[in-house]
């Protein structure tokens, strides 16, 4: 992560001090690089022209779910990024900060009539469909509209993503999809609705792949169903191959994007020529955590130092409210002192203040540190924010963005009056 790099026994936000956020804005916070946001989605849209010239047909459609500060969707619809949602309020984010809704793809196993609705008012570009139920409450309520609605199907390949299960979504036990030997007859059905137009097909296997081998492996089924549907006259505009590419949290070495795109893209190039003339169909991608995730730290202040016979617990005023990754995932997330100490190490767990045993940051980790000290909490910028709570009435900790030598407050931090606001008595 160069975007948040020691300068002079320092840790720097780009060319910010991580200290002076501290002092101006409180801890915790959530420190974002705007430099990363944008080249991390310039290697997809780099990736997508045709040997680095002219542009393909295809659309990188951000997966609003991994970080979705009004800050951070308004640069990414300046670069010309689409949307990939799941939810009517995160249409309503995506507009709220200048997002093309005709740039929207809605993914999600249980939308509601009053989301469709939402969706369809405001013409977005695909619903990603994922069961027949779906299907007919989509068709009655653009029917009650007097619409249409543009849908893909989400197949489900069962291609094993080798990924933490929670975070795995292409097996036939996942919830997510229609089952691949179940897609050829529901196609059949969306085809005879009278308000659904099929525009497309959606695949999405899972997150935090480091090999795009079981992406790959889900192209060429996904390959195979569109021709079975083209020789039954349903033939589809885009192959939407959803997101999951990987991170760097330790010392993982994820594909790098542009390896896994000009590998699809030479297998649908190839699939294209041989069996329909050359004929190009717009391809597009939901990537999530590899734009956001190493574009964000959590910055936290050590409250105590706590040592007893068995561990040594460093207490932080960031909790599992804050970052629920490594309660729920017991993922790993990189610790830094933001201050270069010279003191003897000891080896920590990082903890919160939250009243749970699962209230723990990281654990086993070898820090030089004193009461008073700052944390950053690294690759925090992908379901962070976004999975955060209000447990324990804590308020969510406040967001800041960095550009170059400036830092701007893109959410202030909540305060207790305004988490029980809605709240009433009853006389």
């Amino acid at each position: 992560m160069s975007y948040f790099s020691y300068q002079h026994g320092a840790l720097y936000a780009e060319g910010v001090p991580l200290a002076d956020i501290a002092r101006q804005f409180g801890t915790p916070v959530y420190v974002y690089s705007k430099a990363a946001f944008s080249d991390h989605y310039a290697a997809y849209a780099t990736a997508c022209k045709a040997n680095g010239r002219s542009e393909r047909d295809a659309l990188v459609c951000y997966s609003v779910k991994s970080n979705s500060n009004l800050a951070v969707l308004n640069l990414l619809a300046g670069l010309g990024s689409g949307f990939d949602i799941v939810s009517g309020g995160e249409l309503q984010r995506v507009i709220a900060a200048g997002g093309d809704p005709r740039k929207v793809i809605f993914s999600g196993v249980g939308k509601s009539r009053e989301e469709m609705r939402l969706a369809l008012s405001h013409d977005i570009l695909c619903f990603n469909v994922e069961s027949i139920p779906e299907l007919h409450r989509l068709n009655e309520v653009a029917g009650e509209m007097g619409r249409k609605a543009r849908v893909s199907l989400r197949v489900n390949p069962n291609v094993d993503a080798k990924t933490h299960p929670y975070i795995s979504t292409g097996l036939k036990e996942n919830k997510f999809g229609i089952a691949f030997e179940d897609s050829l007859a529901t196609y059949r059905v969306a085809a005879d609705l009278k308000h659904i137009e099929v525009t497309g097909i959606d695949c999405h296997i899972g997150s935090q792949l480091l090999d795009d081998a079981p992406l790959l492996e889900a192209l060429d089924k996904v390959i195979e169903l569109i021709d079975q549907l083209a020789t039954e006259g349903i033939v589809l505009d885009h192959l939407d191959i959803g997101g999951g590419i990987g991170i760097t949290y330790a010392d993982e070495k994820p594909v790098a994007v542009s390896d896994y795109l000009n590998r699809l893209f030479a297998r649908i190039d190839a699939w294209r020529r041989e069996k329909h003339g050359g004929a190009p169909i717009k391809v597009m991608f939901e990537p999530g955590r590899s734009i956001s995730g190493n574009a964000g730290i959590l910055l936290t202040e050590v409250q105590f130092l706590k040592h007893g016979a068995d561990k040594n617990f460093a207490i932080v005023d960031a909790a599992m409210n804050d970052l629920m990754r490594p309660a729920m995932y017991e993922a790993f997330h990189d610790v830094r002192t933001v201050a270069q100490r010279g003191e003897e190490a000891k080896v920590y767990d990082v903890v919160g203040p939250v009243c749970e045993s699962g209230d723990w940051l990281a654990r086993q980790r070898t820090l030089a540190i004193a009461q008073g000290d700052l944390l950053a909490i690294m690759s925090a910028g992908a379901y962070g924010m976004t999975m955060a709570s209000n447990y324990n009435t804590r308020g969510r900790a406040a967001e800041v963005m960095v550009d170059g030598d400036k830092a701007h407050l893109i959410r202030k931090r909540e305060t207790p009056q305004e988490l029980f606001a809605l709240e009433s008595i009853p006389r």
